[in-house]
């Protein structure tokens, strides 16, 4: 029996590029289909089961930025924001709605079967260490439930996004052990780059901002010019 196509859903107005990028992945042996507009996109991205999703940011319709925040409550597909704009704002606001990874505009499409391929073996590491892990991390008073992805502080549920929880379980799975933003970036988002250290620096305020009690130590620790670390 054949091996199953993945399966990718293209979501870009720029009628060429996303042409060019759908024979690309046909060629690659991916199932594709195309929407030029935020609404039809959203609606082929929930009617549809896909194994990722690519997502420009200046749609019609509705934005980029929009259709994320509206699949995400609903499926966890993965999603990749195709996008020409390049601010760290940008990108982490694409990565806090829910975004998984993201490529900026112009791209070469070798970068961007390779970030593919990068997300699905993270996706395939994730599900062995779901199947090989205990269901259970503690760290002082705070426990992540790994088979139903919640953190709790005593008996106080603390609701984070999916890059948190992945940025916290790491981090609390590497107890004393200084984790640099390369490393990080590397092993939390799936990919390297000196330029995006600077979402790490973000996501470790979020987190500090959900889960640290106001007058006592934070739980992760800042190592001057390395990075972070979680010490018992």
């Amino acid at each position: 029996m054949s091996e199953r196509k993945q399966r990718v859903l293209i979501i870009e107005d720029e009628k060429n590029l996303a042409r060019f990028v759908d024979l690309e992945l046909q060629h690659e042996g991916y199932e594709t289909d195309i929407r030029h507009d935020g609404r039809s996109g959203l609606e082929a991205a929930l009617d549809e089961e896909w194994d990722v999703i690519l997502l420009d940011l200046m749609l019609p319709e509705l934005n980029g930025l929009e259709v994320c925040r509206r699949i995400r409550p609903i499926k966890d597909t993965p999603i990749i924001i195709m996008t020409a704009r390049d601010s760290v704002i940008d990108r982490v606001s694409g990565l806090d709605q829910g975004a998984d990874d993201y490529i900026v505009k112009p791209f070469a499409i070798e970068e961007l079967l390779a970030r593919l391929r990068a997300l699905f073996r993270r996706i395939d590491h994730e599900e062995e260490l779901r199947v090989t892990h205990q269901p259970t991390v503690e760290y002082r008073d705070l426990v992540v439930e790994k088979a139903n992805r919640i953190v709790k502080r005593g008996d106080t549920v603390i609701d984070l996004t999916k890059r948190e929880y992945e940025l916290l379980l790491f981090l609390m799975e590497n107890i004393n052990m200084v984790m640099s933003r390369d490393t990080l970036l590397d092993k939390v988002w799936g990919y390297k780059s000196e330029v995006e250290t600077n979402v790490v620096d973000v996501y470790i305020r979020y987190l500090r901002n959900k889960i640290d009690v106001p007058g006592q130590e934070s739980y992760i620790q800042t190592v001057r010019g390395t990075g972070y670390v979680m010490r018992t």
